[in-house]
């Protein structure tokens, strides 16, 4: 098994690796919920989503993944101002990582944007386990995305309790560990721009995908 996996944006701007990657180091999960679709609308990159508006998402621990090249092109977005911190390359827009606070050790990172593509990723971490929220799926939702997936709750809430434990939380890629802040700029999404999402996304959309919502400037 490779020792490492790269990741970069669409560009090459932006560089980083995952370390010791394998299906044991990592939960992979397809999530449908209007969210993920809202942010990958946002950045102009809804060619991420599956047919049904699905995000294929490789969740690892934090100290794993390591920028080398692009921090400078890094910047951060949350949806809601309690939403996940959603991390990206301004360069060109490409998804780089998801997170919760420190507290919850893990980064959600888009497949396709490994070094081979989500080919590359079924190789070192296998396929994903499930799929989750697909009552937000655009069209019929995929079998066994919709309802109380408990083997798949279980699985997330031990991998991240495992890579706390393990004090697999730091170094952290997008946090100080010194204050728990975010490293890189940061914009919430005002109310009106959240909206104007939302017509892209769910099982109806109303609108066809256009391009990236202007960012307010991070203060």
């Amino acid at each position: 098994m490779s020792t490492r996996i790269g990741l970069r944006c669409r560009c090459g701007e932006v560089f980083g690796v995952v370390s010791n990657p394998s299906p044991k180091s990592a939960n992979r999960v397809t999530c449908y919920c209007d969210d993920c679709q809202a942010f990958l609308h946002q950045l102009g990159r809804a060619d991420l989503l599956d047919a049904h508006g699905g995000t294929d998402i490789v969740q690892v621990a934090p100290s794993s993944l390591s920028f080398l090249q692009g921090q400078d092109k890094i910047a951060g977005v949350r949806l809601t101002p309690k939403g996940l911190f959603r991390w990206y390359a301004t360069c060109c827009n490409t998804p780089v990582g998801n997170t919760l606070t420190p507290r919850v050790p893990f980064v959600g990172i888009v497949a396709p944007v490994f070094d081979g593509g989500a080919d590359r990723a079924d190789e070192v971490f296998g396929k994903p386990v499930g799929a989750i929220l697909g009552k937000y799926a655009v069209g019929e939702a995929p079998k066994g995305s919709t309802g109380l997936n408990l083997s798949l709750i279980v699985r997330a809430i031990g991998k991240v309790l495992g890579w706390r434990l393990r004090g697999k939380a730091w170094p952290h890629p997008f946090f100080r560990r010194e204050t728990g802040a975010p490293i890189y700029p940061l914009t919430v999404l005002t109310q009106q721009q959240r909206d104007a999402l939302r017509p892209l996304c769910g099982p109806h959309p109303t609108a066809p995908a256009a391009g990236q919502t202007e960012l307010s400037s991070p203060p």
